[in-house]
């Protein structure tokens, strides 16, 4: 994604996390796996969330009205990783 610097940040494992800039004080997680491209739609969001494939912070979330704040970390099972930012933190 565009809105991503080059040097992505190391998250737990090894595994690379993506920062993403969002407006406002949150974003819910279904809007957020749409918006990395993580998911097509939101039926899609809400399928992987309920499965368990999803992770916040390192916890599997269930609610895919869960609110990110700046600083969360979102994790898809075999998939990737982001940080969700605030407009002056990407």
């Amino acid at each position: 994604m565009s809105c991503c610097p080059s040097s992505p940040s190391e998250g737990s494992g090894g595994r690379r996390v993506e920062p993403v800039p969002v407006r406002g004080p949150y974003i819910l997680l279904g809007e957020f796996l749409k918006r990395v491209g993580a998911v097509p739609t939101g039926g899609q969001a809400k399928r992987i969330i309920q499965a368990g494939m999803v992770r916040v912070n390192g916890e599997v979330e269930t609610r895919r009205g869960r609110k990110l704040r700046p600083g969360d970390v979102v994790a898809i099972e075999g998939g990737g990783s982001w940080r969700v930012a605030g407009q002056g933190d990407a």
